[in-house]
């Protein structure tokens, strides 16, 4: 276990609570993520969690598959290497995180973001 992830780990001892928690109404699988009995997670009741989370955060809601676009422009505008986004997004070529995922900010859109992002450093100097 100690060659894993945090996070798998995380996972892992979440899933061992749940299933503690569950009793007999436990269902065993070799899913990662699974319902508080261990079933499958239905896309609908995910995407409504998603949905929820998204709204006491107080984003924008946006679809969960558009998570892996923002996360790839992110990493283009912080300068993270393609080749290191590719491995981030579990993707097989660099061209599909480059012409579908990755909107890489012109200078005038990074100059903008570098001042929202000092205004929300600094809410009181905006």
């Amino acid at each position: 276990m100690a060659s894993q992830p945090a996070a798998a780990r995380h996972r892992q001892r979440t899933q061992e609570d749940a299933r503690k928690t569950a009793g007999e109404k436990w269902r065993d699988s070799d899913l990662v993520f699974t319902t508080r009995n261990g079933t499958p997670v239905e896309p609908r009741n995910f995407n409504r969690a998603f949905t929820a989370h998204c709204r006491r955060a107080g984003v924008p809601v946006i679809r969960v598959h558009d998570t892996r676009h923002t996360c790839a422009s992110l990493l283009a505008a912080l300068d993270v290497h393609p080749r290191v986004a590719m491995r981030i997004l579990r993707h097989s070529q660099i061209s599909m995180t480059m012409d579908v995922y990755t909107q890489i900010p012109t200078p005038e859109t990074r100059a903008a973001l570098d001042r929202l992002n000092r205004s929300l450093d600094n809410p009181s100097e905006s």
